[in-house]
């Protein structure tokens, strides 16, 4: 579902509500990277030009050539930014106006100065220095070269620490939103989900708010770890209206992990997977956002909107986290799931056209001139 009428009554109920932004309160956390963005040279013509590797396929081809003997493969960096699903999602949110304090790995014991700009937009926490990942981007996908020591550091044990106890605690119990993002990278998250658990989540009180998760590629944890994470997520919607965020990608790796096997990638499978993860997993909403269309349940129907699919994109890296930024403010803002799923791909639509967050009237504007290209 994608109509005109569709997208001008989505924008038309998203600037109704867009006067509420500026009380919107979010929590986030835990990692924090430094990224940077790298194209993968083809062919040199002199010391400043040069061609792409345009796809991941072309990558692999020139890898294999090169088994049993050698190659060389020349990187070039194009930009060096904040990175970590959490920081680029609470970016996001800021940039929406959303008011934004973030927890994590931003640098120890002084803040890097990538994240430097970011804290001037939002209360930053850190306890340990950031992950660093090699992007190299391509037509057809990306591939994350990650450096994840650094990680290891986001504990329980230093969050109370560095006096940052009492700071989850008062966010918990007050923000709007609550988002708890790459798991997988984080080796000990489950660990500091099963703490507040225990720990904070008892004394929580008044109305229901949202809490969103997003695994981050879980395939490389094991599938004991994986079901232990779903628990813990599954334990939270006792407290909050929970949401787990996943694209395609992990959409079947988790659907590894419940025995839900037989699905491929057509749209009407992929409707089907949709609605069988939220049955399996007893959260509020469940999402899947592939590449070119986006998927939200309920327990009801499945609504899936179509993206404004770009071919060449100016940066793919933190597309995924600008859906999920604005899928969750749809929602926050009383929108239906279809309604925020059109946030989400436009938000993402925006931000992989421009390298820039958008603002609301942003995605809002773009949903009333819908790009055919």
């Amino acid at each position: 579902m994608n109509t005109p009428e569709f997208r001008n009554t989505a924008a038309a109920a998203l600037d109704a509500a867009a006067g509420r932004v500026p009380q919107l309160t979010s929590f986030l956390g835990l990692d924090g990277f430094v990224d940077e963005i790298i194209a993968v040279v083809d062919e040199r013509q002199d010391a400043r030009n040069y061609t792409r590797i345009p796809t991941i396929s072309a990558l692999a081809e020139r890898i294999a050539a090169a088994a049993g003997r050698s190659t060389n493969v020349e990187l070039v960096t194009t930009r060096t930014k904040l990175g970590g699903n959490g920081p680029i999602m609470a970016n996001a949110l800021a940039a929406f106006g959303v008011k934004v304090t973030y927890l994590g790995s931003l640098g120890y014991p002084t803040l890097h100065p990538v994240f430097e700009d970011f804290a001037t937009r939002a209360d930053v926490h850190t306890i340990a220095d950031p992950g660093r990942t090699d992007a190299l981007e391509f037509e057809d996908g990306k591939l994350l070269f990650g450096k994840m020591f650094p990680l290891a550091e986001v504990t329980w044990d230093n969050i109370t620490k560095h006096g940052k106890r009492p700071l989850v605690e008062q966010q918990m119990a007050a923000a709007s939103l609550v988002g708890f993002v790459n798991w997988t990278m984080l080796p000990y998250m489950s660990d500091i989900w099963d703490a507040m658990q225990r720990e904070i989540c008892p004394g929580l009180g008044g109305p229901r708010r949202w809490m969103f998760f997003d695994l981050a590629d879980p395939e490389k944890r094991p599938i004991d770890e994986r079901r232990r994470a779903l628990d813990l997520i599954v334990g939270f919607q006792k407290h909050f209206d929970c949401i787990l965020g996943l694209n395609e990608k992990e959409a079947f790796e988790i659907g590894e992990v419940l025995g839900l096997t037989g699905y491929d990638h057509s749209r009407p499978s992929l409707q089907a997977l949709t609605g069988a993860l939220r049955k399996a997993v007893a959260v509020d909403t469940l999402v899947v956002h592939p590449t070119r269309h986006a998927l939200a349940c309920s327990g009801g129907p499945v609504d899936d909107v179509d993206g404004p699919f770009v071919a060449k994109p100016l940066i793919t890296t933190g597309a995924g986290d600008h859906f999920n930024s604005g899928f969750v403010l749809g929602k926050l803002l009383g929108l239906t799931n279809s309604q925020a799923l059109l946030c989400g791909v436009s938000t993402s639509g925006f931000y992989v056209r421009t390298g820039r967050s958008p603002s609301v009237s942003d995605i809002a504007g773009l949903m009333r001139q819908w790009p055919t290209a």
